[in-house]
């Protein structure tokens, strides 16, 4: 607990300036976010300043830079919507995911969660970049922005037939900046903040458009936690699924960070931080976060190297807070519309998009299933049926392979000694040989495969098991039919190579009852020598 509060100094300098930069970054994503997830702009400042603190006080990646993100916000948004706008429920359920995460990361979840296949990450990050584009779409020409990625959607020629013109120039003007500014001035001036500055600006000198107008400012107020029996299960959902994207999320983006700095970081300490954060967020009225990987490479270029530099980011934040309300009561929706465009369109996985059609169909087609599932369903689905599709084909491949290395193997590293048995036996005898871990995906097969080469055998079937570690359930079924059907077809079964805890598995199911008691053999040498003396 003591190594908590003690901090390294020697980056001091770099730590300070990559704080500052990362700080000034967040403004702006900060604010956007607040709005977009409808709770206002001062519950994303207070989001960012708390997710940001205590994510890098108590994670596993000292260069993480944590706050409010898309993915999170576009749950918050459709959490919002649900609950008619019941703050109290809604920060409950942040509570409640950050608690998700301190269990995840207790239970060493963060070890499996680097297991989500690419395409499937790929497909709803770009799913949420959409949404974000989506439901800023109202924003960008001068409506209030409705509930839901098809109300959203459904909406729309409404819009573009009375367009505010006024906020529509903000909007494409706060939009280019944010693009078009040059990285140079960007280490004075983050381009977010630029392009929300001058769309403000350019706002005062236009006709009315839609403004964020009051905003409290201040340190936070206590937000006791509320449990309301009718909507439980639809907090306990978004907080299920706030907590497993920002711990993906999050993941990411030290993923990422160790990229940059060439270090390794904790996975399951950086849930426990993410969860913190989240917790103390929800119980101050701050949204939800995550790590950023924008605001987490700012930082690293800046020369931010351990978690200080996360904490001075927060503490940049709450300088800004403590002012913001009547600077920030002018900025129009089209400009944070437009910031947030920038956003979403970052979010969207271009690059594999462009190659994506050089890849594997099937990599593209779950990419595409995922991301349609994300804007058109809802993310847990998506993320689900995702993992559920790409695990399913993965044991697919796996079998299909040990499937054929069972035809093409057993004779490709054979000995002397051992090719000369084999032609003395001739067809007397088949041998076969698994390859590697026998998979379920593989049992179901395996038996019709061995009976198929059997045939032609007089007598005896070698089954060599020198190269599979373990076999789980379905394997040591697909086993003990082989024995049953050879027994019943008047073969002999021999094994070889089977490792003791492999013998105890089936021992123990009682899939070994067709077998011989002498029919267990060290090497297939031995048992050719035996199957010679019958």
């Amino acid at each position: 607990m003591k190594s908590l509060f003690k901090f390294d100094l020697s980056h001091l300098r770099g730590d300070i300036y990559g704080g500052l930069t990362a700080g000034v970054v967040a403004i702006p994503l900060a604010l956007a976010f607040g709005v977009a997830s409808g709770l206002g702009p001062i519950a994303g400042m207070y989001g960012a300043i708390i997710v940001g603190f205590f994510a890098a006080m108590f994670g596993g990646t000292p260069t993480n830079v944590s706050g409010p993100t898309g993915p999170m916000v576009v749950v918050l948004a459709g959490l919002f919507a649900s609950l008619s706008g019941d703050v109290s429920l809604i920060f409950t359920a942040v509570v409640l995911a950050g608690v998700f995460q301190i269990v995840f990361g207790a239970i060493g979840f963060g070890n499996y969660i680097r297991l989500v296949p690419y395409p499937v990450v790929s497909g709803f990050m770009s799913g949420i970049g959409v949404i974000i584009i989506i439901l800023q779409a109202d924003a960008f020409f001068g409506h209030d922005s409705p509930s839901g990625t098809l109300n959203a959607l459904a909406h729309l020629p409404t819009v573009l037939s009375d367009i505010n013109y006024s906020a529509l120039v903000v909007g494409v003007v706060t939009l280019f900046i944010a693009y078009k500014w040059p990285t140079k001035w960007g280490v004075y001036v983050p381009g977010a903040l630029a392009a929300l500055a001058i769309g403000t600006v350019l706002s005062l000198f236009m006709p009315a458009m839609p403004i964020l107008g009051d905003i409290p400012s201040g340190l936070p107020a206590f937000h006791m936690p509320v449990f309301d029996q009718s909507a439980m299960m639809l907090m306990i959902e978004a907080a299920f699924i706030l907590a497993v994207l920002g711990s993906i999320d999050s993941l990411l983006t030290s993923l990422v960070a160790d990229n940059m700095t060439r270090t390794r970081h904790n996975s399951n300490k950086e849930l426990i931080g993410q969860g913190v954060g989240n917790a103390v967020a929800g119980l101050f009225g701050g949204i939800a976060g995550a790590g950023a990987t924008m605001r987490t490479v700012i930082n690293i270029r800046s020369g931010g190297v351990t978690r200080l530099s996360g904490m001075i980011h927060s503490v940049v934040l709450i300088a800004v807070v403590l002012g913001v309300g009547s600077v920030a009561s002018v900025i129009p929706h089209a400009a944070l519309a437009g910031v947030l465009v920038k956003v979403g369109m970052d979010i969207i996985d271009f690059s594999y998009l462009k190659r994506a059609h050089r890849g594997p169909r099937w990599d593209l087609a779950l990419m595409a299933l995922v991301l349609g599932l994300t804007v058109f369903v809802d993310l847990i689905t998506a993320v689900g049926a995702g993992v559920v599709l790409a695990a399913l084909a993965y044991v697919q491949q796996v079998a299909k392979i040990q499937l054929e290395e069972l035809a093409s193997r057993p004779y490709a590293q054979t000995s002397d000694e051992e090719r000369a048995l084999l032609e003395a036996l001739g067809t007397q005898v088949t041998i076969f040989e698994f390859g590697g871990p026998l998979s379920f995906g593989a049992a179901a097969d395996v038996g019709h495969h061995v009976r198929e080469r059997y045939k032609k055998a007089t007598h005896s079937i070698i089954l060599d098991f020198n190269r599979v570690p373990f076999l789980d359930v379905s394997a040591a079924r697909a086993v003990e039919t082989i024995a049953d059907d050879a027994h019943k077809a008047g073969k002999r079964v021999y094994i070889t190579g089977m490792a003791q805890e492999i013998r105890n598995t089936l021992s123990s199911l009682g899939s070994d009852g067709s077998l011989h008691e002498d029919a267990h053999f060290d090497t297939r040498i031995e048992a050719l020598q035996e199957i010679m003396k019958r």
